[in-house]
Parts: C-alpha cells; structure tokens; sequence
C-alpha cells in the first residue's frame, strides 16, 4: 500500500519486543529507501498498531482484510492482481 504497511509475525522463544522489531524495520526501510528514492526522513509515523490473533478465524479474518487492502484503495480490481501481495509461511 502507498500509505503504511501490514506484518503477520510469530515470535521465537527468544524474541526481542514487537516494538524492538517494528522499530528496528522501521530504521533499515528508512535508510535504504531514503537513499534509494533520494527521500528525506522520516517516512513513518511514530507509532504503531498491533493485533493479537487469538484464533484461526481472527487470522483469515485478518488476512482477508489485508489481502483486499489494494482494492479498497483503488489500486487493482481484484486482490490477485495486486503484485505485492504477500502470503503466510506455515511450518
């Protein structure tokens, strides 16, 4: 999307804080996009919004919401055509 970006993460057993991670991605995407496009810092807000999915409903709920994110703003018809489309590894 042109305005923000969605993450489904699982943490491992010794993870830093989800605040340590959005923070740490939030300063790599900065520095190399900043170069890489000639932006000016900062390009993301402070802040942050986290969702916990508690069950297999909330995540597809979720995903569904995200996948079609694209076509909300206009940007394709249909999310398959949205070409940054991520998906979900399971293991």
């Amino acid at each position: 999307m042109p305005d923000h970006v969605h993450f489904f993460a699982v943490p491992e057993a010794d993870a830093k804080p989800l605040v340590t991670f959005v923070a740490k991605w939030k300063e790599w995407t900065t520095k190399n996009l900043a170069s890489a496009l000639n932006l000016t810092p900062p390009l993301w807000q402070p802040r942050f919004l986290d969702h916990l999915l508690r069950s297999e409903d909330s995540r597809s709920e979720k995903w569904d919401y995200v996948r079609n994110n694209p076509v909300r703003a206009g940007l394709v018809a249909n999310a398959d055509k949205w070409l940054y489309q991520g998906h979900i590894h399971f293991e």
